[in-house]
């Protein structure tokens, strides 16, 4: 298949729009539910939850949607390279919980920091966070990027590999 490539960039193009828009709405959905169910039960935005009435608030409501973008994106490049689909949900998982998981167990703090800020789960949460701000690892729009450089790295191994193989 000699456009092997520009199929590849294409699908994950294509794969772009539904899944900004599948996040939009899902994120506008679970603003617009904290909304009307969490005030009732006493909890009001000073405790953490998007209300979409601050600058804040919508920062962390386009980070989440930002995020889910990213997370399809690794996860297409990760796809890609492997060619089995239950092997990439294996990959894909393990990729996002091995730094958060390595973190709770690692006894050295500096360390455990390190490993929330190159791991795309905790990174990508970071761009979600409304309170708190100045004891996250990274900033929300830090976190962002890391996720993007994963997803980007992902991206590149897919490409490399799609290319390679069975050519």
């Amino acid at each position: 298949m000699p456009r092997r490539l520009a199929w590849f960039f294409a699908k994950a193009a294509v794969l772009t729009a539904p899944m900004l828009a599948a996040s939009a709405v899902a994120v506008a959905g679970a603003a617009l539910a904290g909304r009307l169910i969490l005030p009732g039960h006493g909890i009001t935005p000073a405790h953490g939850y998007a209300s979409l009435t601050s600058g804040t608030d919508w920062r962390a409501a386009a980070g989440a949607v930002l995020y889910l973008m990213l997370i399809a994106l690794l996860s297409l490049g990760v796809a890609a390279a492997v060619r089995d689909s239950a092997a990439a949900i294996g990959l894909v998982l393990g990729v996002l919980y091995l730094f958060p998981l390595a973190a709770a167990v690692v006894s050295n703090p500096p360390l455990a920091r390190h490993l929330q800020q190159i791991g795309p789960l905790p990174a990508g949460l970071d761009a979600q966070a409304t309170t708190g701000l100045s004891n996250l690892p990274l900033t929300p729009w830090q976190g962002l990027g890391v996720t993007a450089l994963w997803a980007l790295g992902a991206l590149i191994l897919g490409a490399v590999v799609l290319r390679l193989r069975d050519a």
